[in-house]
């Protein structure tokens, strides 16, 4: 288990980051996933698009089922000890550590995001196992050299490891530059090492309505992609089974929740470093 403070800044230096004033991407998917870390501004935005798109509530929930699932196939079947969580957004119920850890309790885990509001909630994510270590990391998607720079103060290189970016990559609002980024990240990475992503998607009029509402809201802009953009992502990587699918049918457990909804705007995939 780690002792380190994610960050040497003080509580208050933190707080003065926070901004109140306009939505924020991890606010507001934590309201929407029925957490209490959130403002009103994010819940006046949260119930807006409640009215343009209510399936973006099945999007949230159904998307940190996949979570769920993805990792627990990859600690179970797949044998895998490190997951690097980049996007990791505020924490809930069943994090990547928790799950991992049920499975292995050696798991390794590091958490990777710049919201000070996340960075406030860090200890949360810092909990372990005795046989296994989580570390949180206040670093840049942007900088994906001094991610794995600072990651590899936790993660074995030399081994497989399982990068996670859930729900984060929308953000990025140049597709090659999105594309660039996970190619960076993965190249650092050794072989059998796997690529979880996962995104809303452009597949329906209410998800696209309710992004354009989302990014004009004053938040940082969220751009839904196509199926196929989301599968390029994984080019020059062996799909896991079923391909890239809809997150509520990725693999789904019988008697464990998958979320409510059989159809959703949201799709994701793995992909093995050959």
């Amino acid at each position: 288990m780690s002792d380190r403070d994610p960050r040497p800044d003080s509580a208050a230096e933190i707080r003065a980051r926070i901004d109140t004033s306009t939505p924020h991407s991890a606010r507001f998917w934590n309201y929407f996933v029925g957490g209490k870390d959130n403002y009103e501004k994010d819940r006046e935005l949260g119930d807006h698009i409640k009215e343009i798109f209510p399936g973006l509530v099945d999007v949230a929930l159904t998307s940190r089922h996949f979570l769920g699932r993805v990792v627990r196939h990859l600690a179970g079947e797949q044998g895998i000890r490190q997951f690097l969580d980049i996007g990791t957004g505020l924490p809930t119920a069943d994090n990547t550590h928790e799950v991992a850890q049920r499975v292995a309790p050696d798991a390794r885990i590091v958490y990777v995001d710049n919201d000070p509001l996340v960075l406030t909630h860090a200890r949360a994510l810092l909990t372990s196992t005795p046989e296994g270590e989580t570390a949180y990391l206040d670093a840049n998607l942007y900088e994906p050299e001094a991610v794995l720079k600072a990651a590899a103060k936790t993660l074995d290189f030399s081994q497989p490891v399982a990068l996670m970016i859930l729900n984060t990559l929308g953000h990025v609002a140049d597709y090659d530059q999105a594309r660039a980024l996970v190619s960076q990240l993965m190249a650092g990475l050794p072989s059998g090492s796997y690529l979880v992503i996962s995104d809303s998607t452009s597949t329906s009029a209410g998800m696209i309505a309710a992004s354009e509402a989302y990014n004009s809201s004053g938040a940082i802009p969220y751009y839904v992609r196509s199926i196929e953009e989301i599968t390029g992502f994984f080019d020059g990587l062996d799909l896991a089974d079923p391909g890239i699918a809809q997150v509520t049918q990725w693999r789904p457990e019988p008697g464990i929740a998958s979320g409510s909804a059989t159809s959703v705007d949201a799709y994701g995939g793995v992909g093995r470093k050959p």
